[in-house]
């Protein structure tokens, strides 16, 4: 009976190899190069641990092979992905050869079924439709509309300046968490700025908004524990759906999506004039056009709601670390913000994108900690490509190609010493543009899916650098880390351990 059971146990541990492994063959038919894929991990050996980021595993994967091939053949689990290592090929996917991997791998993963507020967002709509919700979505940014509320990110700045000021008075020890505050700053800012509503993110009693914020992007285990099944078995991607956006989550934000129309029509129809032309005056539009109900607006309006709470927030805090670091490159850009500001204590809005150092300060920040350090595009319709020293390949329908942009944009043959923070990369005119160009820096993506809040997103991280810097005097916490080493389960990039600052009082 033991040697039954053991023979039995034995062929099952066969089978559960053979089926592992099988797909390993995948690259070597095609004759694409890559490194060899570990049973159950496949290429991302901290899969299971999330002991380190999975962008550095990739990291290592592009060393090893960037001087010989374009792109090289990996397995997440057992499924086969295509990494590009040429910063050229990654712009072709981008824009040139854009009609063949138009899509995201996400769209894969949700329905309207399983998550309607996340499906019908334009970053996992698929084929044409992306380009209808992106057109539909568009002018309700334009550099007008941006203009237009500008006057309430300032009043939102100026909140934010009492509300350190509050702070530092009785500072904690291990200093104020920049994340938190920028997240307060963002969610204030975007919820008056979109849905004319009030946050209270900087009182003593906010309303709920900023939580549920900080719920929908923290990573759960059983949000990573679905990319790892899928990937084993991606059949079961057919079968099961993912829920980006809790059920509880989505709620809220249609009866807050509710409660905007609702204050927005009363006052119309009290006969007082709004005094601004905002995102939700234009989406009020676009519902009675197309005949959209209160979910389908919440739908279209979380398109601005996500980008703009979390990775704005990404971007600042991370860009107040940097500053924070580095008192010589601080005290440059106050000097010019102090330069241009006008009698109220602000940087007018035509000036705002104007200021040389300031914009470099962002990209420079944008390249050390990109919000999407890396894009999971999906190839379209199959295409042949070159590999450098290696043969021509076929990239076949369905199959996930990645965009590992930290590689590029961490690589010293691009970006001398390229964990340190120099703006002045970014001085040289059109620097944004030509790194762009050449593939290594995509701080807000490229080609037709650039990142449609990229203006919005920028005019606000400008001001609220503007208020920080001429109000107060910015240091690095001891509790913050020295490197720039990623959270490794973080789903939007954050450094490990937090960002702690220390603020002092200018005035």
């Amino acid at each position: 009976m033991l040697e039954v059971t053991l023979a039995l146990l034995l062929l099952l541990a066969g089978l559960f190899y053979v089926f592992m492994t099988w797909n390993f063959g995948y690259w070597r038919k095609r004759k694409v190069p890559g490194p060899a894929p570990r049973i159950l991990t496949g290429n991302y050996p901290h899969m299971y641990n999330m002991k380190r980021h999975a962008i550095y595993d990739l990291n290592d994967i592009y060393r090893e092979y960037k001087h010989q091939f374009d792109a090289v053949g990996i397995y997440g689990a057992r499924t086969p992905q295509l990494l590009v290592i040429s910063p050229q090929l990654a712009r072709r996917v981008f824009v040139s050869d854009f009609r063949y991997f138009h899509d995201n791998e996400v769209s894969r993963m949700v329905d309207d079924k399983s998550d309607f507020i996340f499906a019908n967002n334009p970053f996992s709509l698929i084929g044409d439709e992306w380009k209808r919700r992106r057109a539909d979505v568009t002018p309700g940014l334009t550099m007008s509309r941006i203009k237009t509320v500008y006057p309430v990110t300032n009043e939102v700045c100026q909140k934010m300046t009492e509300w350190l000021r509050k702070q530092i008075r009785s500072p904690p020890s291990e200093g104020i968490d920049a994340k938190a505050m920028s997240l307060r700053f963002t969610t204030e800012m975007v919820t008056d700025c979109v849905l004319g509503l009030k946050a209270e993110s900087f009182s003593d009693k906010p309303t709920p908004i900023m939580g549920y914020i900080e719920e929908l992007f923290k990573q759960s285990w059983a949000f990573i524990l679905y990319f790892i099944i899928v990937s084993t078995l991606p059949a079961l991607q057919h079968v099961f759906k993912l829920r980006f956006v809790p059920l509880r989550t989505e709620n809220f934000f249609v009866n807050l999506m509710q409660t905007a129309i609702d204050a927005r029509r009363q006052q119309l129809a009290t006969g007082k004039q709004f005094d601004r032309v905002d995102f939700l005056d234009y989406i009020l539009q676009l519902g009675s056009k197309k005949n959209l109900d209160t979910r389908q607006l919440t739908a279209h309006t979380m398109t601005f709601l996500l980008d703009g709470f979390e990775t704005t927030a990404s971007v600042l805090s991370h860009m107040l670390l940097l500053l924070g670091r580095d008192e010589k490159v601080q005290q440059q850009l106050r000097e010019e913000i102090e330069a241009h500001l006008s009698a109220k204590g602000v940087i007018d809005f035509e000036k705002i994108n104007e200021l040389p150092f300031l914009d470099a300060c962002v990209q420079e920040s944008l390249r050390l900690f990109p919000p999407a350090f890396m894009s999971n595009k999906l190839c379209t319709e199959p295409i042949e490509l070159p590999n450098k020293k290696g043969e021509n390949f076929v990239v076949e329908r369905g199959t996930t190609v990645i965009v590992p942009h930290y590689c590029f944009m961490l690589d010293e043959e691009y970006f001398p010493n390229p964990q340190a923070f120099k703006p002045e990369r970014f001085m040289q005119p059109d620097a944004v543009k030509m790194y762009r160009e050449q593939g290594v820096f995509m701080g807000f993506g490229d080609g037709p899916r650039v990142c449609i809040g990229m203006r919005f997103a920028l005019t606000q991280i400008k001001a609220a650098a503007v208020e920080v810097l001429t109000k107060f005097n910015v240091r690095v916490n001891p509790r913050t880390i020295k490197d720039n080493e990623y959270e490794p389960t973080a789903f939007i990039t954050t450094l490990k351990g937090g960002i702690w600052l220390d603020f002092e009082s200018r005035q």
